[in-house]
């Protein structure tokens, strides 16, 4: 299997089922869609962003045929411009290179400095995937699983009607 070998030994540990599947690398959410056909659960995009100054880092995650409504988390969030990170705060950060960007990369911010943004409506999915930190695969877990996978990270994380 491809991916982090870190994430699938924490999966285990918390004995976490997922599903996986192969496929071509796919480094955005419109050539993943080519993939996704026999995949039932919620399909997501993964968005890295920064504040204006630098010192604050979200990955917001939305159902992946939605687009962001940007300028109302920027709003919100009163911290400024928002723009997509690095892709050395993304390594930085996350442990990802461009084009795999996925929660499951939040095993790598021991200092739990990435905040997450989910969109609300990915509450009403059963099941819901991501890379497992490369884009040559998709898991697929349960929702209630993904929110105990990221309560066991500890990095703070919030629902929001995002789009």
């Amino acid at each position: 299997m491809e991916g982090d070998k870190a994430l699938y030994d924490l999966l285990d540990k918390l004995a976490i089922p997922y599903e996986y599947h192969e496929h071509p690398p796919v480094p955005t959410v419109e050539e993943a869609v080519r993939y996704w056909g026999d995949i039932d659960a919620a399909k997501c995009k993964n968005l890295f962003l920064r504040n204006h100054k630098g010192n604050r880092h979200y990955l917001v995650i939305i159902e992946h045929t939605h687009a962001l409504a940007i300028h109302d988390l920027e709003k919100m969030l009163r911290q400024g411009k928002l723009s997509l990170a690095s892709e050395k705060r993304l390594q930085k950060y996350l442990g990802l290179r461009p084009g795999s960007v996925s929660p499951f990369g939040l095993i790598h911010d021991e200092e739990h400095h990435v905040h997450l943004f989910l969109d609300e409506n990915l509450k009403n999915y059963d099941r819901i995937s991501f890379h497992p930190n490369v884009n040559t695969a998709t898991l697929v877990i349960s929702f209630s699983d993904f929110l105990r996978f990221l309560d066991h990270l500890g990095n703070s994380y919030e629902f929001l009607k995002l789009y």
